[in-house]
């Protein structure tokens, strides 16, 4: 059998007149896989706008946008020596797949793009935003990293691991099934973190709110916190401490599962 190198596939940059009042979602590309009978990775990084990913039966990567208006700091004046300015309506979204990896590259600093994507079941996931968006799966099976700035992370029905933060907005997952011995974290700094496992769930637990409580329905071993002794030996100076961590284990401990929020309650819960 004759070997095959692996085929980037490029998809051009697109350029589309879009009114600014248009809220509808356009469709963009499918991205065939070159691998479609094995799992994918989709990898999106964007400056502003939604990220919405969703499992659906076909064998592609379906992508379908819908835009905000554009946000330009730098352009305050509407009138420049007498003329008008005309909002710049060009789309600029490329896509590339390599060995099943599809990734969305989004160049549009200045418009909130909202990307609503179809993949298989069986895909990792890499999603991140910092403006104007939140992020949320649907049913979808594999590994993720989700990180956002000023939004939300929703998870739904999913499988696999996942690894979230935010900055200002609530994290909340709902688990289907989980990968045995996969490590988790899931941290924001002003919201809620709330994590639905199945009831078979094996977890060392580690969990740390400052402005809000920790809850869970899990029978949860909590252990106790036990100070941290520091020493210096050249000015013999002796330090100790005890950290505001909450320590346990769940049906007899597994991989670690890490929660910590500044300003928010940690939920803990099984289904």
């Amino acid at each position: 059998m004759k070997n095959f190198k692996s085929i980037t596939i490029i998809v051009a940059l697109l350029m589309v007149s879009i009114s600014s009042a248009q809220e509808k979602s356009i469709d963009l590309f499918s991205v065939p896989l070159s691998n479609p009978n094995n799992p994918g990775k989709l990898i999106i990084d964007q400056i502003s706008g939604s990220i919405h990913v969703e499992a659906y039966e076909g064998n592609e990567v379906v992508i379908k946008a819908s835009f905000g208006s554009e946000k330009n700091h730098y352009r305050d004046n509407v009138n420049k020596n007498g003329m008008k300015r005309i909002s710049n309506t060009s789309l600029a979204i490329s896509a590339e797949e390599k060995d099943n990896v599809v990734q969305v590259i989004n160049e549009q600093w200045n418009k909130v793009t909202n990307l609503e994507v179809k993949v298989p079941k069986n895909f990792s996931l890499k999603l991140s935003t910092v403006n104007n968006g939140n992020i949320s799966v649907k049913g979808v099976n594999g590994e993720m990293e989700i990180s956002n700035v000023n939004g939300e992370i929703t998870l739904k029905g999913v499988s696999g691991s996942a690894s979230t933060d935010t900055v200002n907005g609530d994290i909340k997952i709902d688990f289907e099934n989980i990968t045995k011995d996969a490590n988790m974290a899931f941290s924001s700094l002003n919201g809620d973190v709330a994590i639905t496992f199945p009831s078979s769930l094996k977890a060392d637990i580690k969990a740390k709110s400052d402005m809000g409580d920790i809850f869970t329905d899990f029978d949860m071993q909590v252990s106790s916190n036990k100070p941290e002794v520091n020493k210096n030996t050249s000015s013999g100076a002796y330090k100790v401490k005890i950290e505001q961590w909450v320590n346990g284990k769940i049906n007899g401990g597994g991989p670690e599962m890490l929660f910590k929020t500044f300003n928010g309650d940690i939920l803990i819960k099984s289904k």
